[in-house]
């Protein structure tokens, strides 16, 4: 495949820099990978960031931008001893900026991580109690999702409707069951919680199957349906 090409690739060319460890997580790591639709989410850790460090990794990444998929490439960088919780040097969306590793993704790393190179995360990255869990998911949905439900302009597009759902979706299943679940399990789930069909199956046409030709009104259905059903989240779990 593709990926596998582009991994063996992106390891490559972090080789010179010794990293102590690169992971997979997300659909990647969790069997729900769907080439050319899913991003390729990974955790590099590496002996030390300098800005020389940092200008190697702009440069390596700037080499495989010819490469098949290396737009859904996305890594963050950690050292050995960083605190996951503070911003992370990033490249995604063809830039670096700076991101955290959210509890959810150290839970998924801890409990289905792909580990491509060195170390397992176990070694390098403490535990998510489901407390932390609890509470950085109800403040994503929170503080994140529900005020983006003002900016009408974003739910013009695919990346907000998919992710805006999928991610109630998963948030509903953690918090009442304590696990995780793949964006396919999510598209199973959200007909049940009320979600407006037609949109779940646009999704799931976009994702697994042929494109569709679209919902009319697919943002207003979107976020009429998110509105409520974040709020009501929200106040059993906060």
């Amino acid at each position: 495949m593709q990926t596998e090409v582009l991994l063996d690739r992106f390891l490559s060319a972090l080789a010179p820099l010794a990293p102590v460890a690169v992971w997979a997580h997300g659909s990647l790591a969790g069997g729900d990978y769907q080439e050319g639709r899913s991003d390729l989410d990974l955790i590099a850790v590496l002996p030390s960031l300098t800005p020389r460090t940092v200008w190697r990794l702009a440069k390596a990444h700037a080499r495989l931008r010819a490469e098949p998929l290396s737009g859904q490439l996305h890594c963050t960088y950690l050292t050995p001893s960083a605190d996951p919780d503070r911003r992370h040097l990033t490249w995604a969306y063809e830039e670096l900026f700076k991101r955290p590793v959210t509890p959810v993704t150290r839970r998924e790393l801890h409990g289905f991580g792909r580990v491509l190179l060195g170390k397992p995360p176990a070694e390098l990255l403490p535990p998510v109690s489901d407390r932390e869990l609890t509470d950085f998911i109800v403040r994503d949905q929170r503080d994140f999702w529900r005020p983006a439900l003002d900016k009408a302009p974003l739910w013009t597009r695919d990346v907000w409707v998919d992710g805006g759902l999928l991610t109630f979706a998963r948030a509903s299943v953690t918090l009442r069951e304590g696990r995780l679940i793949s964006k396919r399990e999510a598209l199973e789930v959200l007909p049940g919680l009320g979600a407006p069909v037609e949109v779940v199956e646009d999704i799931r046409g976009r994702r697994y199957g042929e494109p569709g030709p679209g919902v009319e009104n697919r943002a207003a259905l979107t976020r009429g349906y998110l509105g409520p059903a974040i709020d009501e989240l929200v106040a059993a779990y906060d």
